[in-house]
């Protein structure tokens, strides 16, 4: 996608599930790929992207499924106390070294109970499962800036969306200024073709005081 002269690349992924040690693997597997196998069809050296980090600014979200390397007792407890860089420190999302994302100040985003603000485990009849931030909006290139970074209150799903507001810096090609600019350069060639067939001997003579020079020419 472009928009102007820049451009853009949107991924949106689902990797891999599970929390068992060694299930973050699979993820990592995941998103090399999904680098390897995305490839955008373009004629050879007509200056288009073929590959998601042939592009200038790309954006990666979606369920990333990376959980919190914590027992389910101590995630529970940093989430008491609000600790989100701690929770953070801990974090599976190590595929993505390089790229950007906002600070984390908000609760995991999963595995809730579905109409529910308790999350999947609190309830003692329900299955155990470990709170983990799964649902992630990442970004890779320069002139980006993100503004706001946040999850939604929507209690529909198992999970809480998160939300991101970037600025970015876009290319734009003006074709009037471009065809002002080669005009005026194609003059400038042309004048110094005219001038280039022209001898031009440049001196200075003795001038008597009191001379008139502008009777030079006459």
């Amino acid at each position: 996608m472009s928009i102007y002269q820049t451009l853009f690349c949107i991924v949106c992924s689902h990797l891999s599930s599970g929390e068992k040690v060694g299930d973050e693997l699979r993820r990592n597997a995941d998103v090399r790929e999904i680098h390897r196998r995305t490839q955008f069809s373009a004629v050879a050296n007509d200056g288009l992207p073929k590959t998601i980090h042939d592009h200038e600014r790309i954006f990666w979200l979606g369920d990333l499924n990376y959980r919190i390397d914590l027992s389910y007792e101590k995630t529970h407890e940093l989430i008491s106390k609000s600790d989100w860089s701690r929770l953070a420190e801990n974090d599976q999302g190590r595929a993505f070294d390089g790229w950007s994302e906002g600070v984390i100040n908000f609760p995991p985003t999963y595995k809730y109970e579905f109409n529910s603000e308790r999350y999947t485990g609190d309830d003692p009849k329900g299955g155990r499962r470990s709170p983990a931030w799964c649902d992630r909006i990442l970004s890779y290139g320069k002139g980006m800036k993100l503004l706001k970074y946040r999850r939604s209150e929507l209690t529909l799903s198992d999970h809480r969306p998160v939300t991101a507001v970037y600025s970015a810096e876009v290319e734009v090609f003006c074709h009037r200024k471009l065809q002002k600019a080669l005009t005026l350069t194609n003059a400038e060639m042309e004048d110094e073709e005219i001038m280039s067939d022209f001898d031009f001997e440049v001196g200075m003579g003795n001038i008597r005081p009191g001379e008139d020079t502008n009777a030079w020419g006459r």
